[in-house]
């Protein structure tokens, strides 16, 4: 047995990886997010490695191995933070701060993965380019199986220590059927520990063999390393046409066998040394940490605050950034906490405690604040409005979505009044508060129903019968299939209901609130809606030919641009998707002929 020695080749893995996740994120390399995926097979077979030496030659202390992780992730993690919060503090608007409040209790906890799921279950949402802390899903991925693994590796550390490899290749094969067999939520597959096991514990148990000198690895060939290199880079970059599934298998199995066929080579390998061990590489590999943590808080900021488009002269002065500030944390935050001499054991737990409390106590106030740390009078808040408030619905406009639930009454015997029911999520409530910001609102009788939380009664079954008009208004988009379910649901008459299209005001506000800062007048901002958006209100235009109301058609413009500001300066949206009051004013102004039609 053989224990595994410290190897240049893997830092230049890790610079193949990073790289490639950064082009992702800005944006030039559609499978770039497979470096993660690499980063996970490097974890776990570097860590296993290490452990397994450790257990066999008695030295195994889990002690000893959370301080090693304590070191290495939570300094910078903690720092990172701390600046985003900062910089978020005064260039966030409030639902984007509050957002970020968020983020980072949940990066500190290492359960930005499981906010993600929550609020984000599409990892490739566009919105998520303005959030600098995403990309800590995969360390909460990460330090999540850091904790389950050595407890594991803990119970079998004595008598049972021949156990591990056997234990390990199970709980590998049971978190691989669990991946393959999970076709029903994509975001909890790319999320969750249980989904992602099996990538970590194949870098582990490919370093047990390693570690044995185990008769499989005779089957490898060190001259075809560099081949499945070659394999793993063309599928980083040119895996089109391939499911996400079969990409990130494809990855995991290429990367674990280029670590353990890349430890055969004797030095000096040509080709294999020229791209994986040369000094630039390496060094790359080495502040690869960082460059993960930065790269995204910097695009993100960039974008939110700088830059209205990323283009090509952008991406390096950002990449050049990202490098300066990388270099920088590696050598005063990442080497001086990781060096025992430097930052000893008692000195390290008083730092990052202190951090941590104060890092999240400032996050937790100004959530609870709801992200508000100052006047913005284009969406109508105000610090004055929230000095003392600490309640969950302190944001003035969700608590004008919110409001729309109260319309529940039942309706009455007055034959002049339109009777009208909106079914529908935060969507329809937004239709509710629209309908009732119109010069018509005295002569109709709104009653809201959230598809999602309401139970349907006899009481309600009677409200839909008693309607003149029943609106669809939601977020998802409803198909026919899904149309039959309701109609079935509510008993519903078909042809008195209208689907309220879709409605869209860009990716982020922030550009916009910038430049008003700036001196721009409101009213030449135009902002393009989110990809995909025209194609999905097309597709609902065909499927509801006579009973669809076009929203986008009477807003955009022939650049495919939308307004982001109403006529007095105020932000339609304050997310990008649902209204403000002024911005349900103004829809209402902008939709009352048509919606006039529709009800009387």
């Amino acid at each position: 047995m053989s224990s595994i020695a410290y190897r240049n080749d893997i830092d230049g893995v890790r610079a193949f990886s990073v790289i490639s996740v950064i082009l992702f994120h800005l944006g030039f390399l559609r499978n770039g997010y497979l470096g993660v995926d690499v980063f996970f097979v490097i974890s776990g077979f570097l860590i296993t490695g290490i452990v397994y030496n450790e257990v066999f030659t008695n030295k195994y202390s889990i002690l000893k191995f959370y301080e090693r992780r304590l070191r290495r992730i939570f300094p910078l993690v903690l720092f990172a933070s701390l600046v985003s919060l900062i910089v978020g503090y005064f260039v966030m608007l409030p639902d984007d701060f509050e957002n970020l409040c968020q983020s980072v209790i949940a990066s500190n906890f290492s359960a930005n993965n499981i906010l993600m799921y929550i609020t984000s279950n599409d990892y490739w949402a566009i919105k998520n380019d303005f959030k600098p802390l995403m990309h800590t899903w995969s360390l909460g991925v990460e330090e999540q199986f850091y904790i389950i693994f050595p407890l594991l590796i803990f119970t079998m550390s004595g008598r049972l220590k021949n156990l591990i490899l056997p234990i390990l290749i199970v709980l590998t094969l049971l978190s691989l059927t669990l991946f393959i067999g999970n076709n029903n939520d994509d975001g909890s597959k790319f999320y969750f520990i249980q989904y992602r096991f099996f990538e970590m514990s194949f870098g582990g148990v490919l370093a047990i063999l390693n570690y044995q000198n185990s008769k499989f690895l005779k089957i490898l060939k060190p001259q075809f390393t560099f081949v499945l290199f070659l394999m793993l880079l063309s599928l980083l970059l040119f895996g089109y046409g391939l499911e996400n599934m079969v990409l990130i298998l494809s990855v995991t199995i290429i990367s674990g066998f280029l670590l353990l066929s890349g430890g055969l080579f004797e030095k000096n390998q040509g080709l294999y040394n020229y791209f994986l061990t040369n000094k630039l590489v390496t060094f790359i590999g080495k502040i690869s940490f960082s460059l993960y943590m930065w790269h995204q808080i910097i695009f993100a900021f960039s974008r939110y605050f700088v830059f209205e488009e990323i283009s090509i002269p952008v991406s390096f002065l950002l990449l050049l950034l990202t490098l300066g500030l990388s270099i920088l944390s590696y050598y005063i935050i990442e080497n001086p906490f990781r060096d025992r001499n430097v930052m000893p054991i008692g000195k390290l737990l008083l730092t990052v405690s202190i951090l941590f409390i104060f890092i999240n106590f400032i996050s937790l106030y100004y959530y609870l604040k709801g992200g508000v740390v100052r006047d913005v009078p284009e969406l109508d808040v105000s610090v004055s409005n929230t000095l003392n408030d600490f309640s969950t619905n302190i944001n003035t406009n969700i608590q004008y979505n919110e409001s729309a639930r109260q319309f529940k009454k039942e309706f009455s015997k007055d034959t002049n009044t339109a009777k009208v029911i909106v079914l529908g999520d935060s969507f329809g409530r937004d239709l509710i508060n629209l309908l009732n910001e119109s010069s018509f609102k005295d002569k109709i009788e709104l009653n809201y129903l959230d598809i999602w939380v309401d139970k349907v009664d006899s009481a309600v079954i009677k409200k839909i019968k008693e309607s003149q008009i029943v609106f669809l208004a939601s977020k998802a988009e409803i198909t026919k299939r899904d149309f039959g379910i309701l109609i079935n649901l509510y008993k519903l008459d078909s042809s008195k209901v209208y689907y309220f299209g879709v409605k869209d005001f860009g990716v982020s506000n922030g550009i916009f609130y910038h430049k008003i800062r700036s001196g721009a007048y409101c009213q030449d901002l135009k902002t393009n809606v989110k990809s995909g958006v025209v194609e999905l209100n097309n597709k609902l235009k065909s499927d509801w030919p006579n009973q669809y109301i076009d929203i986008i058609s009477l807003l955009i413009n022939e650049q495919g641009q939308v307004p982001v500001f109403t006529d007095d300066g105020k932000f339609i949206s304050q997310d990008t998707e649902h209204l403000t009051k002024p911005g349900a004013i103004f829809m209402a102004k902008k939709f009352e002929s048509k919606l006039s039609e529709v009800i009387f």
